[in-house]
C-alpha cells in the first residue's frame, strides 16, 4: 500500500504532464491527473476530481495538489461529497503543484505515510533569499564535515529523499553545499553525482549529531551496491 496523489490543474495537459514527470521518480505510486473540464476545456471538474480521488486510493490515503484557487474550491467540494471515512483519508496540501508534486511523489515512493508525503510537498516552498536556511557557513560555533558521494547514482530521487527524511528528524538547521538539508527540491537541484564532495554544515552549536548522522549516511552510499 502507498499514498496516492491527485494533481488538479485547470489544464489537462499540465496535470497529465506532471504525472509523466513524477512517474519517472515514483513508478509505484498511484498518480492521477484531474486537469481541465469534462470536455477537455480549461477549468476544473468536480466529476474528474471525484473520480481521481477514488482511483488514487491504494490503501494509505490520498494527497491532492492544486494549481490555482478555484482548483482548491473544486477539490474541497469533491471532499464534501465523500463519506466521513473516505474524507478522513484525503488531504489537500498547499504547495506548488509541480515542485510539490514531484517531492510528494518521491516521498510516497520511499514509503512515507500521508503526513510525511504532505510534509515533503511543503518543502518545495522556497526559503526567503538570504535566510538562515540557505547559508552554508558553519560559523565560529558551528560544525561541518566534507564527504564524498560514493553511490553509483549520486543524489537521485531515493537517496535525496532518505537524506531529507533523516535531516527532518533533527531540530537543528543543517545545510548541504549551502542549501537547506530539509528541502528535497533544493537537494535534488544541486545535481550531486558520484565522486562529488559535499559539505554538510550547521551554525548551531548543538547540531553536531545531525551533521554526523547525515555525513555518515552519504558515506555509506545509501545502501546502494
Amino acid at each position: 500500500m502507498t499514498v496516492g496523489l491527485v494533481f488538479v490543474s485547470h489544464s489537462s495537459k499540465i496535470a497529465e504532464g506532471l504525472v509523466d514527470l513524477a512517474r519517472q521518480m515514483a513508478p509505484d505510486v498511484p498518480l492521477v491527473a484531474a486537469g481541465g473540464m469534462d470536455d477537455g476545456g480549461i477549468g476544473t471538474s468536480f466529476g474528474l476530481v471525484t473520480d481521481a480521488i477514488a482511483r488514487a486510493e491504494a490503501g494509505d490515503g490520498v494527497i491532492i495538489l492544486c494549481d490555482l484557487g478555484s482548483a482548491i474550491l473544486t477539490a474541497d467540494t469533491a471532499l464534501d461529497f465523500l463519506d466521513d471515512d473516505a474524507r478522513s483519508r484525503v488531504s489537500i496540501v498547499d504547495a506548488p503543484l509541480v515542485e510539490g508534486g514531484v517531492a510528494a511523489a518521491v516521498a510516497a515512493q520511499t514509503g512515507d505515510d500521508r503526513d510525511g508525503v504532505a510534509a515533503a510537498a511543503r518543502t518545495a516552498v522556497p526559503a526567503a533569499a538570504g535566510s538562515s536556511a540557505t547559508r552554508g557557513a558553519a560559523g565560529p560555533s558551528g560544525y561541518s564535515r566534507v564527504v564524498t558521494i560514493v553511490n553509483r547514482t549520486g543524489f537521485h530521487a531515493r537517496p535525496a529523499a532518505e537524506f531529507v527524511k533523516l535531516a527532518g528528524t533533527f531540530p537543528t538547521q543543517v545545510t548541504v553545499n549551502g542549501e537547506d538539508a530539509k528541502s528535497l527540491l533544493a537537494i535534488m537541484a544541486l545535481g550531486l553525482a558520484r565522486g562529488r564532495d559535499v559539505e554538510i554544515a550547521t551554525a548551531d552549536p548543538d547540531g553536531r549529531d545531525a551533521v554526523d548522522a547525515l555525513a555518515d549516511l552519504v558515506a555509506s552510499g545509501f545502501g546502494e551496491g
